[in-house]
């Protein structure tokens, strides 16, 4: 096996082996309120993941400057074009 392979399956066994305690320690859990804390945690770190994606988008919206316009992006590319008759100059 090559090594993507081994950490592939050592991802894959990995996960098996957290599904299966997440799901022994809400269902059956060996101290009082574990169940309880352990889906408030899920459900907390659930809401902050997609709330910072968001606030990430957000960000990126925010500080991310406008475009130029067409018009003004049409008037370089007119600018650039040489005229008939003339070489284009190279850049």
């Amino acid at each position: 096996m090559n090594k993507d392979n081994v950490i592939g399956a050592a991802i894959l066994v990995a996960s098996v082996v957290v599904i299966a305690v997440y799901i022994w320690l809400t269902f059956f859990p060996p101290l009082t309120g574990l169940d309880l804390f352990i889906l408030k945690l899920t459900g907390s770190v659930a809401v902050a993941a997609v709330f910072g994606i968001l606030a990430w988008i957000g960000y990126t919206l925010a500080t991310t400057p406008p475009p130029k316009p067409i018009e003004e992006i049409e008037k370089e590319i007119e600018e650039e074009k040489p005229t008939e008759g003339q070489q284009p100059t190279p850049p």
